[in-house]
């Protein structure tokens, strides 16, 4: 059985507690004029939440502080960890508390666990397909707003890696700052004068002449952008071998599936960034029912 910490609610960033107030407010702000009508103050209930498909489960503990937030004398039983693997029909956790509140809690709570289980899952499928290869799959900044920190952690639960938190974590040049510098190795040389020592660079290359001019600047990664497999493969070939100090890092992004990203993780990619992880994961099949008094 995993364990629940008593602090658990506490042990959360305050932007998840505020982005958990925000719900809250948004479903439960009028009141819940059913379950009112229907049970009093007193009435207890016993509720499982459980897995109606095959899982990879992230956000459970957002799930109980919503539960908590709304019932705080509410017993909470989890029985899966996050990151773990979860069948379907299996019992995710168990909640004795004021029915009244279970319910008022019940959308809420399962909107944030199927999402982010949703993330981790997809997330799982793309890390098992590159197996063996070496390469590592990692996420973007398309993220729901105010969902960063669940949704990028809702990946590492399902084995990838997270690329940069925001815009001050990394250096990163893209085709934008690329154009308005007036090309690749105008804005590696501006960069490096005024970004601190600390951070990397890395530079996205759309063509073979501008990775042939990144690679003159000494970039740390390059990220080929919108590239087939096969453009990629050529790509690699043209650096210097693993091992080798001045090889960068290689990453790969664009328009990646699960059809495709072993395709490319054999192409020599070492990251692959996949924005879908956290713009376009369905939802985790997840339902909370009333089991009885």
């Amino acid at each position: 059985m995993a364990s629940l910490p008593s602090s658990l609610p506490h042990a959360l960033p305050p932007s998840v507690l505020r982005l958990i107030e925000l719900a809250l407010e948004e479903d439960l702000g009028r009141g819940d004029v059913t379950s009112e009508a229907i049970f009093g103050e007193e009435e207890m209930a016993r509720a499982v939440v459980q897995a109606r498909a095959d899982l990879v489960l992230s956000g459970l503990d957002v799930a109980c502080a919503v539960i908590r937030r709304v019932a705080p004398s509410a017993q909470l039983e989890p029985h899966f960890s996050d990151g773990d693997s979860v069948p379907a029909g299996a019992e995710v956790v168990t909640v004795f508390g004021p029915v009244r509140a279970l319910l008022g809690a019940e959308r809420t709570a399962l909107n944030f666990l199927q999402r982010l289980s949703g993330v981790a899952t997809l997330t799982r499928a793309f890390v098992a397909a590159v197996r063996g290869t070496g390469a590592r799959i990692v996420d973007t900044r398309k993220t729901v707003p105010g969902f960063r920190f669940l949704d990028k952690r809702a990946v590492r639960h399902g084995g990838g890696s997270n690329h940069r938190a925001d815009l001050g974590s990394g250096l990163l040049l893209k085709d934008n700052h690329i154009a308005a510098a007036g090309g690749v190795a105008a804005a590696v040389r501006r960069a490096r004068q005024a970004a601190p020592h600390t951070l990397r660079l890395e530079v996205e290359v759309t063509t073979p002449a501008e990775l042939a001019e990144a690679l003159a600047e000494g970039v740390d990664v390059v990220l080929l952008d919108n590239m087939s497999p096969a453009q990629v493969a050529a790509a690699v070939a043209t650096l210097p071998p693993r091992g080798d100090p001045r090889r960068p890092l290689v990453e790969v992004s664009g328009g990646v599936t699960l059809a495709t990203v072993r395709a490319y993780a054999e192409a020599g990619a070492d990251l692959i960034s996949v924005g879908a992880l956290t713009h376009s994961a369905p939802a985790a099949d997840l339902s909370m029912e009333i089991a009885g008094p």
